[in-house]
């Protein structure tokens, strides 16, 4: 166990971030998924700017990537042009 105030506060502020970054994670591939799965094109393309909006942030925040986060654009624009 940790003996300094500042590593207790690590500990707890770590697993916080920890936890949001979990969440936010998952709600993008969740998104990400229900673009992939949509079988009606203009209900994709409504979608798509909110997904790549919470990519962009998923990015930004460095829970992904860049590189990862700009091939997921780019595969997701391409998917929904070719419905």
């Amino acid at each position: 166990m940790a003996n300094h105030k500042s590593a207790l506060k690590r500990i707890r502020s770590n697993e916080k971030k920890r936890v949001l970054n979990k969440y936010q994670h998952k709600t993008t591939r969740n998104a990400i998924k229900g673009i992939r799965t949509a079988s009606d094109k203009s209900e994709a393309t409504e979608k798509l700017p909110l997904v790549i909006s919470m990519i962009d942030k998923l990015a930004k925040k460095n829970i992904i990537h860049d590189n990862k986060a700009s091939n997921l654009k780019s595969k997701l624009t391409k998917h929904v042009a070719a419905l």
